[in-house]
């Protein structure tokens, strides 16, 4: 008595809860590696628009003209030119208003740039608790399938006067099938989440230091405006 103990045969013979529960945990397969690909792509255009505008940044470019040039191409720049505009445009509102005090304006640049930087983080770690909430309980939704379908093998036996592994085999094997496709979801998302918080917290780090740094050559700035009596903050 040869029986087809194929996955595909298995989910076929499932009862509807196995079925059901191995229909849900696919869909979460596919949405997961989804997320991964996109995130694969966004952080990778992160680095490289951070590591462009750093090497315009330092390349000696006049402040003004990289706020201009930010400014026009705000829709296509990246988290450190955005963040470097919104210190730059507050600095320059409250020079508009006649604020003078060196204090009052770095605090006001840092103030924008600190809102302008969680903006930023709040989108580079988009789909990171969506990774993790699949990592962690696509094993449980599995686990529930095969708990069930051996509950369901089990009382099928009951109404047979002998029970032989060969009754026993399929219906075990039908519900171990949910716990393998729940660990089949779990495991990539698991591991791409941790990459992703690893190359998250690398870009938080980097965009923390350049706010340090912009911060320091803005008070340079205002420190040799203040002995010379210039109004203006032109270069670094």
């Amino acid at each position: 008595m040869n029986q087809d103990m194929s996955i595909v045969s298995l989910l076929l013979h499932a009862s509807f809860v196995v079925q059901l529960v191995v229909l849900i945990l696919l869909s979460i397969s596919v949405a997961s590696w989804a997320a991964i690909v996109r995130k694969i792509t966004a952080i990778k255009r992160i680095k490289n628009l951070n590591e462009e505008f750093e090497r315009v940044f330092w390349s000696g470019t006049s402040l003004n003209e990289l706020f201009n040039a930010a400014s026009q191409n705000a829709k296509l720049s990246g988290p450190m030119e955005r963040i470097f505009a919104s210190g730059m445009r507050e600095y320059q509102k409250l020079r508009e208003r006649r604020i003078t005090d060196a204090g009052t304006l770095l605090d006001g640049a840092r103030r924008a740039m600190r809102a302008s930087f969680q903006r930023e983080m709040d989108v580079a770690e988009s789909k990171l608790a969506f990774l993790a909430s699949v990592g962690s309980i696509s094993p449980y939704v599995g686990l529930f399938g095969t708990v069930w379908g051996i509950m369901h093998a089990f009382t099928g036996l009951a109404s047979l006067q002998q029970v032989t592994l060969a009754a026993v085999a399929p219906g075990i094997a039908e519900a171990l099938v949910a716990t393998a496709i729940g660990l089949f979801a779990a495991i990539p998302a698991v591991l791409a989440y941790n990459r992703f918080s690893h190359d998250v917290d690398r870009i938080a780090i980097k965009l923390e230091t350049f706010i340090e740094e912009f911060s320091n050559i803005l008070q340079r700035s205002l420190g040799a405006n203040v002995a010379m009596g210039n109004g203006s903050a032109s270069g670094h």
